[in-house]
This record gives C-alpha cells, structure tokens and sequence, in this order.
C-alpha cells in the first residue's frame, strides 16, 4: 500500500464532491462540495489547489459505470472532466475508478444520520466521493495494487505555462472491482 494522501472527486452535472484521505491512506473523509463551473473552470481551479496544498499523491475520479460494468453518457461526461482535471493537476495521477452505488450508499447513510432528503443535496457529492475513495483504499490495500486506470495527459505549456492539454484517456478497462488488468494503468 503507497502511503499518501489521496484526493477522492464526484463529479455531477451540476456539482462537485470532494473527499481526502489521511497522510496514511486509510480513512476518507468529507472535504467540501463545489459548483460545476464548466465556462471558467472554477472548480477545477479549486482541486488543483487543495491537490497542492494537501500534497496529494493522486486524484481518484469515481467513474458511474452500469451494473453490467458498461458505460452510458454520464461516464462519457466523467471521462471528459476526469481529462480537464489531468491537465489542471499535471503531474499529479488522475485515476478513474468505478462508482457504481456511491451515489446510493451516501444517501442511504444520510438518511440513516437522519438528515432531510432535501438536505441531502448541499452533501451529498461529498458523501459519494468518500464511500467511493475508502472503497478504492481498501480495494488497493487488500489487492496490493491501486484500482482502476490512470488517465493519460499530454503536456504542453499553456495559461502561463501551468497545465496540461488533453491527450484523451487510457482508463477503458476495468473488472467488475474496478481493478485494471495485470501491470495496467499503473504509473511506472
């Protein structure tokens, strides 16, 4: 298990959950939840920085797969914000894992804390970026391996010479835990 923090994104149409891991990659926890800022990249902005200022060893995008492990419209959405994000946070790892019931589970575990249904939306995100996150933590320290597959980046300079332009994304294949083939989408 690499030790590190690890910043957990749940990206939604119109918000942005954020969690993070302890310097020693076992708990995740709730950071804050932004706004979706697709014509400025605000929220973008914002992750580049709480990357730099928690030091992060990578940025883990939970990826809404289909039960049957296939991708719809919304991981075709992800994967376009899971690129940007490369760009903003480059040289840091962007790795998309798989999500399936994040979104369930956080509202299963508001509800039960006894939150409001309607309250649920200001955290919600947040929530689903956690259980996602702890997810991928014990996935890696069980297995020894992180799960689920880098996005590739190609940098170019550009805004001043910070960032990265798209250079579209290796995270294609995954296995029903999220987990890539042998030796596959880990960073060498």
């Amino acid at each position: 298990m690499r030790r590190g923090v690890r910043l957990g994104v749940d990206v939604g149409t119109v918000r942005v959950g954020l969690a993070s891991c302890d310097p020693d990659g076992y708990v995740a926890s709730p950071v804050q939840t932004l706004a979706r800022d697709d014509r400025r990249g605000a929220d973008l902005r914002r992750i580049a920085a709480e990357v730099v200022e928690r030091g992060a060893l990578e940025v883990v995008v939970g990826l809404p797969l289909s039960m049957d492990g296939s991708e719809g419209r919304a991981a075709g959405l992800v994967r376009a914000y899971a690129e940007r994000l490369a760009a903003a946070v480059a040289p840091v790892p962007v790795r998309l894992v798989d999500e399936r019931l994040s979104t369930v589970g956080a509202h299963r575990s508001l509800h039960e804390s006894g939150r409001k249904g309607r309250k649920h939306r200001a955290v919600v995100d947040q929530v689903a970026a956690v259980w996602f996150l702890q997810g991928a933590l014990d996935a890696e320290r069980s297995a020894g391996r992180a799960p689920g597959r880098v996005v590739g980046v190609a940098l170019q300079d550009f805004d001043a010479g910070r960032g990265a332009s798209s250079g579209g994304t290796d995270a294609t294949a995954t296995d029903a835990g999220g987990l890539p083939p042998d030796g596959e989408g880990r960073n060498a």
